[in-house]
């Protein structure tokens, strides 16, 4: 059997393979309304055709633990009972293929509130179903955005509160693992940073203190996610700056700390915070991080960055550079990626019935 098609077990927990679908938003749910922030039928046929081409396992895109954590007014979001219900029906599809439903529960901080890509992705006020955003300091991501409001203490503590129901509500939906998005320059990633944390309380100024918010937030979603269901952490591992910004040494230092306190699996990404910064990009580009991770702890890690081909997959884990892969983009461009690498690389993917034929 090859790497790539080995499953891979967390807590009671086990995935059927290590090709998984990274979270991509899809600006695609109404803006306001009763139904807000729910799926709809784009989202379902979205997740179900990657579902019947293999990938064993699915993040749903980043989902707002509250209204103003979207990113855009279009984001999808769990902070109601009336998403819940309409996630269900794509939790059970998924489930019923085989793959395992998961969901990236996010805050969008000092980023939020913009319109969607193909609109120009600029900040939109309240004519566009917009509104003010916060963050750790009132520092503007760049030229475009608007200084956000800085969060008190008791904010920041019902921010904690909504990422907990937000992860009560996940289960109740029928996802199988949560993770928690501690990347791209979003609320928690500008906590971490000292870039966008200019804070001189308990939650600003030394390490310690900017990775409170996040140890909290994950200490709050552990308390509420089942002890069998297993619990992700996104991270950016580096925001790719000269002397302010979050580094590598600091992504490490972390993710054991992440270990202890319950997190089972660090999805290793960059970048996002800071704009403006050249960024290396290439084939398996973001790999090395997620590779350092694995090497100096004992925490489980997934790659992510231009992972294109079967082969290229098959060899970061045959490596031992990461446990799993988390393709993008290659899976907008072919949902069924798992089965033309099972048939590349001989291993084995579950196939739907309804299409035997093509096996």
């Amino acid at each position: 059997m090859t790497a790539l098609f080995e499953p891979f077990t967390l807590r009671a927990m086990t995935i059927p393979n290590r090709v998984w679908m990274s979270p991509m938003c899809q600006y695609s749910a109404a803006p306001e309304g009763p139904a807000a922030g729910a799926p709809t039928d784009w989202h379902f046929a979205h997740y179900a055709a990657r579902a019947t081409g293999g990938t064993g396992l699915i993040f749903v895109e980043a989902t707002a633990v509250s209204p103003e954590g979207r990113i855009s007014p279009y984001d999808l979001g769990i902070w109601n009972d009336t998403q819940v219900e309409a996630f269900r029906r794509i939790t059970r599809f998924l489930s019923e293929q085989g793959s395992v439903p998961a969901i990236q529960l996010a805050h969008a901080g000092r980023k939020a509130s913009t319109d969607r890509p193909w609109k120009g992705g600029a900040p939109v006020g309240p004519d566009a179903h917009g509104w003010s955003s916060v963050a750790p300091s009132p520092i503007a991501f760049d030229d475009r955005h608007p200084a956000p409001a800085e969060l008190s203490v008791d904010q920041i503590k019902d921010v904690v509160g909504q990422f907990a129901a937000a992860a009560r509500r996940a289960l109740d939906a029928g996802f199988e693992i949560a993770e928690i998005h501690g990347a791209h320059g979003y609320l928690i990633n500008e906590f971490l940073s000292p870039h966008s944390n200019h804070r001189t309380d308990a939650y600003g100024g030394s390490y310690d203190n900017r990775v409170r918010f996040a140890l909290e937030v994950v200490d709050a979603v552990r308390e509420v996610w089942p002890d069998d269901k297993p619990l992700f952490f996104r991270i950016s591992a580096t925001d790719w700056l000269d002397g302010d910004g979050w580094t590598p040494d600091d992504t490490v230092r972390f993710a054991a700390e992440l270990r202890a306190h319950g997190v089972d699996l660090l999805d290793v990404s960059t970048g996002g915070n800071a704009s403006g910064v050249r960024i290396p990009t290439g084939p398996g580009y973001q790999v090395p991080f997620a590779a350092r991770v694995k090497k100096e702890t004992d925490l489980a890690v997934a790659a992510v960055g231009l992972i294109t081909d079967a082969e290229q997959a098959e060899k970061i884990l045959a490596n031992g550079e990461a446990d799993a892969v988390l393709l993008g983009r290659e899976l907008l461009r072919n949902p069924s990626w798992a089965r033309q690498a099972a048939r590349e690389l001989g291993g084995e993917v579950r196939v739907p019935d309804q299409y035997h034929r093509s096996v």
